[in-house]
């Protein structure tokens, strides 16, 4: 019986100690901790989370709810700036991505040079199809109805990367 119990207590703990793993997961960045800044593409205002450290790349919008997305009430659209250190090829993925996102890759001169409509939940890859410093994340369509393309470029505040 005792010994039983022990197994019994070892496989808890162990349940235990794998949940406690998994809510580190379960959880995205907090967004009202995070620095926001302005930045336009073609007169548009976009205002937007700023996305530079590790856990903060990492996490993005996991989680992220359709109603946290809204524009505000001016109209203007929320998004996240991931902000990297340097211009390399980039990949970005859906998992734990709750709602369909646009993404827009650009080089450190804010150059567009891909964007992808992403699905939600998808671990599929979506690729810069070349060296970007920048990512900027939107609600999925917002590109399209804004008329926003490849070629295009993000006016990003020189404070956004030199902070």
């Amino acid at each position: 019986m005792i010994q039983r119990l022990t197994w019994v207590a070892m496989g808890l703990s162990g349940l235990i100690w794998v949940c406690c793993g998994c809510t580190n997961d379960l959880h995205g960045n907090n967004l009202s901790q995070m620095k926001t800044a302005d930045l336009t593409i073609d007169g548009q205002v976009f205002h937007v989370w700023l996305a530079r450290t590790g856990e903060e790349l990492s996490n993005g919008l996991m989680f992220v709810t359709a109603d946290q997305m809204a524009p505000l009430e001016d109209g203007t659209q929320r998004g996240m700036l991931f902000v990297f250190g340097d211009e390399a090829e980039r990949s970005f993925w859906m998992h734990n991505t709750l709602i369909p996102l646009d993404i827009a890759f650009a080089r450190t001169d804010g150059t567009i040079i891909r964007i992808h409509t992403m699905e939600p939940l998808s671990d599929q890859n979506y690729y810069s199809d070349g060296p970007a410093r920048f990512a900027l994340e939107v609600n999925a369509g917002v590109f399209a109805q804004l008329g926003i393309a490849e070629g295009d470029r993000m006016e990003i505040p020189s404070s956004v990367w030199t902070e």
